[in-house]
């Protein structure tokens, strides 16, 4: 059986934009994460917590839907008040889960709670 949705991991934030626009038309989820080591482990310990809760709600994407797993860069990159996620997305934490084109954003310990995922992934 085919994916209902289309996966795709980005670093950064302009193979972010890109990737954004390369799925015009379509639905966009994303989801923001600090950058992981070698052995695959985000320096931000909320974003490490609510991975497995945001995937194991990925079931509740709309078809043919997309959801972008965006690395948001190391530590130091981050906490620059100047960084392009926080200046050009408003973003304000990471883990954040965005439906793009919309406000409707949940943002670290709210990426926490599956019925808020899902329900974010649901709503129109």
């Amino acid at each position: 059986m085919a994916e209902a949705y289309t996966e795709v991991k980005v670093r950064g934030y302009e193979e972010f934009c890109e990737t954004v626009k390369k799925y015009k038309g379509k639905q966009v989820f994303a989801y923001f994460s600090g950058n992981k080591n070698d052995e695959g482990v985000s320096w931000c310990p909320d974003c490490v917590k609510a991975e497995p809760v945001v995937r194991g709600e990925l079931k509740s994407l709309p078809e043919g839907s997309v959801f972008i797993y965006c690395q948001v860069g190391e530590r130091p990159y981050w906490k620059d008040p100047n960084n392009e996620f926080k200046k050009k997305l408003n973003l304000t934490g990471v883990p954040t889960l965005l439906k793009c084109g919309t406000p409707k954003k949940l943002v670290e310990e709210e990426c926490l709670k599956a019925d808020l995922v899902e329900m974010m992934f649901t709503e129109d």
